[in-house]
């Protein structure tokens, strides 16, 4: 007799994009649990606080999901920086969460833009009010991983506009959402956007920061 459940089952799995095994998830078990193993929280004065430092598996699962069309794994990564950011902060409601944005070319690009997905998934998770619209990229930039750090700050400088969600400014801080925080310069340049038409930052939320980063001074007010 044919079990019905476990071909149905069979059929809506597909391979776990970081080691090809089949899984009915955005990863494999085996892949979440050594992911779950990089939680390794940094924080910085500003506060910056980071799930995790860029590198391993947690490296590779950012890569997949920018780079290899794999949006899904945005949602999980969310997850994870949500439930850390809960076990440090509680569930203070009073925030507003922006995403750094991608430019309408690369957003086109790329299809997606994986801090929005992950801002939207911390959202759910936390109860806090997402305003995905709060920032626009406005100026073409180059890709910044080849860049010296004088470089990165003319890349970014006055990159970011307000968006369309702050027609009216917030009267509650604003908290900034990306994927990866390496020299500061991407999160220099919206706060200074935000703070210029009298938005306030509280701070910023990163699901990995590069080793480089962890003891550095950033982002003064």
């Amino acid at each position: 007799m044919i079990n019905w459940k476990n071909l149905l089952d069979l059929f809506l799995q597909s391979s776990c994009p970081l080691c090809q095994r089949f899984t009915s998830q955005e990863l494999c078990p085996n892949c979440i649990r050594q992911l779950q193993k990089c939680h390794n929280l940094k924080t910085q004065s500003l506060p910056i606080f980071a799930w995790g430092t860029y590198g391993g598996i947690l490296k590779r699962a950012i890569a997949t999901m920018k780079y290899e069309n794999h949006p899904e794994i945005a949602r999980l990564l969310g997850q994870l920086l949500a439930q850390a950011w809960l076990s440090h902060h509680g569930c203070d409601r009073t925030l507003v969460v922006v995403p750094i944005p991608l430019h309408a070319h690369k957003l086109k690009q790329r299809g997606y833009n994986q801090a929005a997905l992950i801002a939207q998934s911390f959202c759910e998770v936390t109860g806090l009010q997402l305003k995905k619209h709060g920032l626009e990229r406005i100026k073409v930039t180059q890709a910044q991983f080849n860049l010296s750090a004088s470089e990165r700050e003319k890349n970014l400088s006055e990159a970011f506009g307000l968006g369309k969600d702050f027609c009216l400014r917030p009267k509650t801080p604003v908290l900034l959402v990306d994927d990866i925080y390496t020299t500061g310069a991407t999160a220099r340049s919206a706060i200074q956007t935000l703070r210029e038409s009298g938005i306030s930052v509280y701070g910023l939320v990163a699901v990995a920061i590069t080793v480089k980063s962890v003891n550095s001074e950033h982002l003064s007010p």
